[in-house]
């Protein structure tokens, strides 16, 4: 125990000094971009020809499960094979082609959603890039979707921008492997077909808020809290201050006009879909909300894609932005502190144990 206290002392006094450089060198890193302005390149798009990763992974398994011999003819074959689509290719290049005979596409899109919605951006940066070179009736667009929703203005600009695609005649669907509920589900409405696998969570078409009210221990400890407004409903509800009948009223009536935008956004995306019996704020896994028909198939995206892969070019897109150096450093203390944080733990309850 005398040791751990000792190393515990040691540990506080590095630490502080790691947190402290990390402060200033950052300080220093933020003061010398804002010196070079916003000209610089924020990000880059990510494309990636899923086609080519799938095939490496069955020619991966097939070749370990043939024979030397039958491995040797397979080689030979598959790179006669190459050769023949580095001719065709060359022939698009040339024009020898006729570009309506071009395979179709799909691009694949991800949203990770927080309570932020705070993948926005990148996605709307993607979809931006996508639209530049899909071609309407021909292409398709599938956004692999996991989210359980949030702030009604993030997630209503999230689906926004997958509104941009349907509108440019291009086939959306959505995959749910996991989530899509409230505005997770809101995102996924958009689509013209939902796919969600058996367990997948979705639906919870509802609005909710709640927030702490600190008045009563205000008052105890005799400290007054005054909020000034102009507007009758500028403030309806305060978390220090004494809420009134009147304004939780109010602020009902706000929830459920919210309520009703959400159902109406649906309802319009989906009109097949029995609304009145969906937006209860409950959710369907996967199979209960195939027959509630908030989704139109049971698949995984893997599935979904795969199959996909026989009939267009599938490629993924996403634009990922670069981190600064001081989030770099931030994230990197981050997990430098975690592992060490673990590694006393544990060095306690070995000593514990022995």
């Amino acid at each position: 125990m005398e040791f751990l206290t000792e190393y515990g002392l040691f540990l506080a006094k590095v630490v502080t000094f790691v947190v402290a450089a990390v402060a200033v060198i950052s300080m220093i890193v933020s003061a010398t971009q804002k010196e070079r302005g916003d000209h610089e390149d924020e990000g880059e798009l990510k494309v990636l020809k899923l086609n080519e990763k799938y095939r490496k992974l069955r020619d991966t398994i097939q070749a370990r499960l043939m024979s030397d011999q039958e491995r040797k003819a397979w080689n030979k074959n598959k790179k006669k094979k190459e050769k023949a689509g580095k001719k065709a290719d060359k022939a698009k290049k040339t024009g020898a082609d006729n570009s309506e005979d071009a395979p179709a596409r799909v691009y694949v899109l991800d949203f990770d959603g927080d309570i932020k919605a705070s993948d926005t951006d990148p996605l709307r940066r993607a979809i931006s890039a996508v639209l530049s070179v899909a071609e309407p009736g021909k292409d398709e667009v599938v956004i692999r979707l996991e989210s359980a929703g949030g702030l009604v203005h993030a997630y209503g600009l999230a689906a926004a921008q997958l509104d941009r695609i349907r509108s440019k005649g291009i086939h959306l669907t959505a995959c749910v492997d996991k989530v899509a509920a409230s505005g997770g589900y809101m995102m996924a409405c958009v689509a013209d077909r939902i796919v969600a696998s058996p367990f997948a969570i979705l639906g919870s078409i509802g609005v909710v808020a709640q927030l702490p009210n600190f008045h009563r221990l205000l008052k105890k400890n005799n400290v007054d809290f005054e909020v000034l407004t102009a507007g009758e409903h500028k403030r309806t509800l305060t978390i220090f201050g004494e809420n009134t009948e009147k304004g939780r009223q109010k602020f009902l009536e706000d929830l459920e006009d919210t309520h009703v935008l959400f159902k109406d956004y649906v309802s319009e995306r989906r009109p097949d879909l029995d609304i009145s019996a969906v937006a209860t704020g409950d959710i369907w896994f996967g199979k209960r909300a195939l027959e509630v028909k908030l989704i139109d198939e049971i698949k995984t995206s893997d599935e979904y894609l795969i199959e996909a892969c026989d009939r267009a070019d599938v490629v993924s897109v996403s634009f990922q932005r670069k981190r600064t150096l001081p989030e770099k450093l931030g994230l990197a203390t981050s997990a430098a502190l975690e592992h060490t944080v673990w590694k006393v733990l544990s060095a306690f309850r070995n000593q514990k144990i022995q």
